[in-house]
């Protein structure tokens, strides 16, 4: 039971470390596909969707290549800290990140899309400047959506698997999360430990999304039509 809860609080760490990543990428990313037009913005957007259409282990595998020790990212880390980031819950938290990171952007880009620019505009007109107009009339106008992104993201890092186990192993006490624990136990034919965990999963992920829901339904069903749009 408590290796369980050490797994457990390991992978809420990994989610919570993952989804604080892509907050703030995500929300920079969403703001110039929907609010700005430049050249490149189409590849731009299948970049960010990229990680969509790749199988979990390619990205791990790629995460390894950029990470491990002959890479630069690798010796920078070894310099600092004296080790890589590769097999360290950190290197969890990075791939969690990067399969979740399509999922908040998009999520971030239909909140931002309901977003009347002409109240921007008249901030902007009244003297606010661009971050204070984003604070003070964007964010509020679009909370709704945003943590619901933030929510789908949180769940899509808590349950990743495929590039996880490739890019940070799964080592217990150090960077086993539930997904690659159930694995494990399955495995070993231990089906009375992989179902608690099971059942954790499963209960942290339908909270997450009766919350996310909500908050769609709550946002109104223009934002819900926006966000099924993209």
């Amino acid at each position: 039971m408590n290796s369980d809860i050490s797994i457990v609080a390991l992978s809420l760490q990994t989610a919570i470390v993952a989804t604080a990543v892509t907050l703030p990428l995500g929300m920079f990313f969403a703001w110039l596909l929907v609010r700005k037009d430049f050249r490149g913005k189409f590849a731009l957007d299948v970049l960010v969707s990229l990680p969509l259409a790749l199988p979990p282990v390619v990205i791990g595998y790629v995460l390894l290549w950029a990470v491990g020790s002959n890479a630069w990212l690798g010796q920078l880390s070894v310099s600092l800290f004296g080790s890589t980031i590769a097999f360290t819950w950190f290197a969890a938290a990075l791939a969690a990140a990067v399969v979740s990171f399509p999922l908040v952007v998009r999520s971030f880009a239909a909140a931002l899309a309901g977003v009347d620019p002409r109240l921007e505009i008249a901030a902007r007109g009244l003297g606010a400047g661009p971050a204070r107009t984003f604070v003070t009339v964007t964010l509020p106008l679009a909370y709704r959506g945003v943590i619901a992104g933030v929510l789908l993201g949180f769940v899509r890092a808590l349950s990743e698997f495929g590039a996880t186990i490739v890019v940070a192993g799964n080592i217990p006490g150090r960077t086993q999360t539930i997904p690659s624990a159930i694995f494990t136990r399955i495995s070993t034919g231990d089906t009375d430990a992989a179902w608690r965990l099971v059942i954790v999963s499963v209960v942290i992920g339908i909270a997450a999304l009766a919350i996310h829901n909500w908050l769609l339904k709550r946002s109104g069903p223009g934002y819900a039509r926006q966000g099924g749009s993209n």
